[in-house]
């Protein structure tokens, strides 16, 4: 190609893309990315579209069937998509929604009342990133067809039969030319299927696995709706009765308002824990990142709980309870349900619409209100457990005031640190190492003019269920936070919102964020912080829980770049002279397999410390030779979804993974 083509950009370079052309060649701008969480969307988004028929009062039954071939079917006995010409168009209202982009039944046109689905691109979207898609639609006592290849029909919807039934049914393939795996995973579809069931009260959905040697059925129904969603999360979090006592568990407070379109629907309950768990929906669709309706439902809480203290004498003069206060030990399920909500882009992770926090103020305000004047002993005993938390948490206050003085404005670098000479932070790099053993071997082969060593003693602690001041108290995070010299913020309270007051301009990031002060990414003494551990079971887990502390309190290392994790080797094989180091099973497999019954001898690290300085230099240590996997923020939050699936709020998707698990451990230390 000449300079001038290279350089030239004029009209000739400017591409239009048209109907779905657009959505194969930019999947992530629909679906947000194309890994398995983007390869499940697109079974989210054909159950959407057939929940809006259940919230229309018009579907009782979903079923999602993982077929052996790889494709999977939903089928619901909705009314089915209309299947006549559509007027403008000319052809089937089916291959329009199917072929068209921003085409559906919610944009007013009374459709859908209630829909999750606003932007009218899940099922052309779907159509669009499936190698192929079947569509069958059962309406007015016939069967009606229409096949596709990668979002083109390959013939107009033809009526094939009859039928009693009603409803929708699409088998689609996705495209493996799209996605990195096409591999439907159970229990990831699982977990959102299970979510929808308790959202719609009585609504029946069924997931069954085909697959050979994964066969299951599972269905989820539930009568109680949202009150059988916080029991299930409540599950074992009520501490047993002392000897002679009985067991008493609060009830689960339930409300379920209507005004005008508007619905607002919530369950509460505390129990015996500390930390506060809130799941909020719009029309079903999980606002992670909250929103008015959690504003309005925070904002009414508190000031119900302030109220009656004051008016029942349950509070000194002048005290105040804080929402955190309120909340420990709390759990809740907010559901509302809109006509027109207003979401953060395609993905829906955050609701605006601002008359709706102000609606959940005024329905919470008043429902709990009267809960609390029906019944008194109830109100009494939470909010004692409130000022109780109160009482707590200033004192925690204090001591993470005085902790942070001495980890912060501390002169000395921690002693178990072996720093390197130069001082140039872009030249240098610290290990976080595991163990006084290794740590001591890597002192030794490390190059001491610009790698630093930082031995961990033990397993930190898990900072996701921790709070802030037991963090701080943790002698390996004080070393780390002394070592790096950037300070620490708690970047899960800034995501929540929380001390908005003392936001300040962030440098720390090229996203802009803007958080409280307590860590600057400027001050920090090394460019590249590598986590180097052991390449079994407990070095994992080491690993996991640095990861989710560098998530949660030094979040801008990772977003910048400087968070990396080494790669030591699994075994060395010696010929003779010869020596070999392999960091996988797999490698190993392919070198016996190349040399077929030649004779070599084998070890198995179990460890670094079983190295010597030389050859942890020769394989994990010599930027010339090793290999260095820089970790990025969907890796640290995938870090995070472990412990939330190990040690969170759903114990029977726990019980699952380890039971599916259990059989991948190769090698286990007892």
């Amino acid at each position: 190609m000449s300079e001038r083509n290279i350089n030239e950009y004029g009209k000739d370079q400017i591409q239009v893309l048209e109907g779905l052309e657009a959505v194969r060649k930019r999947p992530g701008m629909y679906i947000g990315t194309t890994d398995l969480r983007g390869l499940h969307h697109l079974i989210q988004e054909i159950v959407d579209n057939s929940v809006d028929e259940a919230l229309a009062g018009c579907c009782s039954h979903i079923e999602i069937i993982l077929n052996e071939d790889g494709s999977c079917t939903v089928r619901d006995n909705g009314r089915g998509i209309p299947t006549a010409i559509h007027e403008k168009e000319g052809v089937s209202s089916v291959e329009v929604v199917l072929t068209k982009l921003h085409a559906g039944g919610k944009f007013g046109g009374g459709g859908y009342k209630i829909s999750g689905g606003l932007h009218g691109v899940g099922l052309a979207v779907v159509n669009a990133l499936s190698e192929s898609l079947i569509v069958e639609v059962r309406q007015n006592g016939k069967l009606y067809r229409q096949e596709y290849r990668r979002g083109k029909p390959q013939a107009p919807l033809t009526e094939v039969g009859t039928s009693d039934e009603s409803g929708t049914t699409m088998t689609f393939v996705p495209d493996p030319t799209i996605f990195e795996s096409v591999v439907w995973v159970f229990n990831d579809i699982k977990v959102r299927i299970k979510e929808l069931a308790f959202l719609n009260q009585g609504l029946k959905i069924t997931l069954e696995d085909r697959r050979e040697g994964k066969e299951r059925v599972e269905t989820f129904c539930y009568d109680g709706g949202i009150r059988d969603f916080v029991a299930q999360l409540n599950e074992g979090k009520f501490n047993e009765p002392k000897d002679g006592e009985e067991k008493e568990i609060p009830p689960i407070i339930y409300f379920n308002e209507t005004s005008g379109d508007d619905v607002v629907e919530i369950a509460m309950q505390y129990n015996d824990e500390y930390h506060e768990t809130i799941y909020a929906f719009a029309n079903n669709i999980n606002t992670h990142e909250g929103g008015v309706h959690v504003d309005g439902f925070k904002f009414a809480l508190t000031k119900v709980f302030n109220d009656y203290a004051a008016t029942n004498k349950l509070l000194k003069d002048n005290e105040k309870l804080s929402g955190d206060d309120v909340r420990e030990g709390l759990t809740a399920v907010i559901s509302v349900k809109l006509t027109d909500p207003q979401f953060e882009g395609q993905t829906k992770t955050k609701l605006g619409n601002s008359h709706m926090r102000t609606l959940v103020n005024k329905i919470v305000t008043a429902k709990l209100s009267e809960k609390f004047e029906e019944n008194p002993d109830y109100a009494k005993r939470q909010i004692d457990k409130a000022v109780n938390a109160k009482r707590v948490r200033e004192a925690a206050r204090k001591a993470i005031e005085t902790l942070r003085k001495g980890v912060m404005e501390g002169t000395s670098l921690p002693g178990k640190l072996t720093d390197c000479i130069d001082k140039d932070p872009l030249n240098c790099e610290i290990y976080i190492v595991e163990g006084d053993s290794a740590g001591g071997t890597a002192k030794s082969g490390r190059d001491r003019q610009f790698q630093a060593i930082l031995p961990l003693r033990g397993k930190i602690i898990n900072v996701k269920k921790a709070v802030e001041h037991r963090v701080l108290d943790n002698e390996e995070i004080k070393s780390m936070i002394q070592a790096f010299g950037c300070g620490y913020a708690d970047f899960e309270k800034e995501d929540n919102g929380e001390n908005a007051e003392n936001k300040v301009e962030d440098k720390n990031t090229k996203k802009g964020r803007k958080m409280s002060p307590g860590f600057d990414i400027e001050k920090r003494r090394y460019d590249r912080i590598i986590c180097m551990t052991d390449a079994d079971v407990d070095g994992s887990h080491i690993r996991t829980l640095l990861l989710t502390f560098f998530y949660r309190y030094m979040r801008p290392l990772i977003e910048n770049g400087h968070v990396y994790i080494a790669l030591p080797p699994l075994y060395k094989v010696a010929r003779g002279k010869e020596i070999k180091y392999f960091y996988s099973d797999e490698e190993l497999k392919a070198f016996q397999e190349e040399i077929g019954n030649g004779r070599y001898e084998l070890q198995r690290y179990k460890g670094l410390g079983e190295m010597n300085a030389e050859q942890l230099w020769d394989t994990t240590m010599d930027p010339e030779k090793r290999t260095l996997v820089r970790v990025t923020v969907e890796d640290a939050e995938a870090a995070q979804e472990i412990f939330e699936t190990l040690m969170g709020d759903l114990p029977d998707l726990r019980k699952t993974f380890i039971e599916e698990n259990a059989k991948l451990v190769k090698e286990l230390d007892i």
